[in-house]
């Protein structure tokens, strides 16, 4: 069995200048998943990282590792024949909002239905950012931009709600300025079976900053997030007494201690819920907003039921090779 060398984050640093604007999430990002890689246990050499076009999808370059910066909105495509032709490589989608829900957005929805083993990091940042500025699929209605000066009037998709929308089994969301917790997520993304779908809440600084700043200031943090852990009570606030609770049909915020409400209350999050209807009620709240790993229901992948038919037909097929095919029966010429 052959053993993985011990990295460091730097050995996953390439040479090549980053070339963000100052201030921009997507260094925090490219530090996290640098620091992630080491603690996966997968050889430097089996780490591919392919991206769409815009600012995420520079990523490649400052990865020391294979990649590909490829065609825009393609990149789920080309990950998915990456994957089906080297199965043993951990492949990385690097996208961002414009890039997969847009242009890409058939490639989106397919690669998470298909439940192809490999990851995907979303950088939603509600805007296009590499080409300066136009409203994109996850933009605000309202949201004045360089192609909406009077305000975005098209209703903004959820990409969380999309994704489970499309079965997806692995689910998290985080913000762009927690590089511990997104570097969590990185890991258990790679040891899911099936794909996985990080969503990162990021910052432009340039064309639309502040746009998750209610959410994920470090001022308000706390009291504005929910970060879910699997089989953890979903409590959150500075003094950790909110907590969620199910009135009918609806969640509902609640304080531990007032109106006889005690920790057992609570509702414990369980992840790995087959059944995606709760995980789909986490997604949509407004408030708190949830965070972390909201959904990782493991079924069986793409591969390996593509792998099982052609087992099943080889087994009960009369031919051998491609010729005893051809040559089975009649033919013509034409």
């Amino acid at each position: 069995m052959d053993t993985v060398k011990k990295y460091t984050f730097k050995d996953f640093a390439s040479d090549q200048e980053v070339r963000w604007c100052p201030g921009c999430d997507d260094y925090v990002i490219l530090r996290a998943m640098q620091k992630a890689l080491p603690e996966m246990g997968v050889k430097k050499e089996d780490v591919v990282f392919i991206s769409g076009i815009g600012c995420s999808s520079r990523f490649p370059y400052y990865m020391d590792t294979y990649g590909m910066h490829s065609i825009h909105g393609r990149a789920a495509a080309i990950a998915t024949g990456t994957k089906l032709a080297n199965p043993d490589l951990s492949v990385w989608i690097i996208t961002g909002d414009g890039d997969s829900l847009a242009i890409g957005g058939n490639h989106f929805i397919h690669v998470l239905r298909r439940n192809v083993n490999l990851n995907m990091v979303l950088f939603n940042n509600e805007i296009y950012g590499l080409t300066k500025g136009q409203f994109s699929p996850t933009s605000l209605i309202g949201q004045k931009t360089k192609t909406s000066p009077y305000g975005n009037t098209q209703p903004p998709f959820s990409p969380g709600v999309l994704a489970l929308g499309a079965n997806a089994r692995f689910f998290a969301r985080i913000g762009g300025n927690t590089p511990k917790e997104m570097t969590a997520l990185f890991i258990e993304a790679e040891k899911f079976q099936g794909t996985s779908l990080i969503e990162v809440m990021q910052n432009c600084v340039i064309f639309n900053d502040g746009c998750f700043t209610q959410f994920t200031d470090k001022k308000v943090r706390l009291d504005k997030q929910l970060h879910v852990e699997h089989g953890k009570p979903m409590i959150f606030g500075k003094e950790r007494n909110k907590g969620l609770v199910l009135n009918g049909l609806k969640l509902e915020v609640v304080t531990i201690g007032e109106n006889g409400v005690t920790e057992e209350n609570i509702l414990i999050h369980d992840a790995k819920d087959h059944d995606n209807t709760m995980h789909t009620m986490l997604v949509k709240l407004e408030y708190p907003m949830v965070t972390g790993i909201i959904r990782a229901s493991e079924e069986l992948t793409y591969e390996v039921r593509e792998d099982a038919l052609t087992k099943e037909v080889s087994a009960k097929s009369k031919f051998s090779k491609v010729d005893d095919l051809f040559f089975s029966g009649e033919t013509y010429e034409v």
